[in-house]
């Protein structure tokens, strides 16, 4: 069983960055991606960012490319998403996620973003 902890969102303006961060512990053996999901309430969930936890191979939606950026510090066991140029449709509650690539089975308690124009 994989446990995730999210921390680092808040309310930011349009154009600002913002980090999010995650802990993982526990078995690694059901997954070998981690990253971010994004809930906005009446719509799908979103698989924005994933990281391979082998090569680190990167995943990134197309709504996110060249803005976000997901890292992997296997010393600390933590997965970062860096998200620049913030925009409202940015908005939501954010997941750190395991499993595999648009396929994750797990996923943290979630941390709010909130972008104002």
């Amino acid at each position: 069983q994989v446990f995730l902890m999210e921390s680092g969102g808040g309310s930011v303006e349009l154009g600002n960055s913002l980090t999010l961060s995650c802990v993982y512990s526990g078995s690694s053996v059901t997954y070998n991606t981690l990253g971010w999901v994004r809930q906005v309430p009446g719509k799908e969930r979103e698989d924005v960012a994933g990281i391979y936890t082998g090569s680190e191979y990167r995943y990134y939606a197309d709504s996110v490319k060249d803005r976000f950026t997901i890292s992997l510090d296997k010393a600390y066991r933590t997965v970062y998403l860096q998200m620049n140029s913030l925009t409202p449709m940015d908005s939501g509650m954010y997941f750190c996620a395991a499993g595999a690539w648009e396929k994750f089975t797990s996923w943290g308690q979630g941390t709010q973003v909130t972008v104002s124009s």
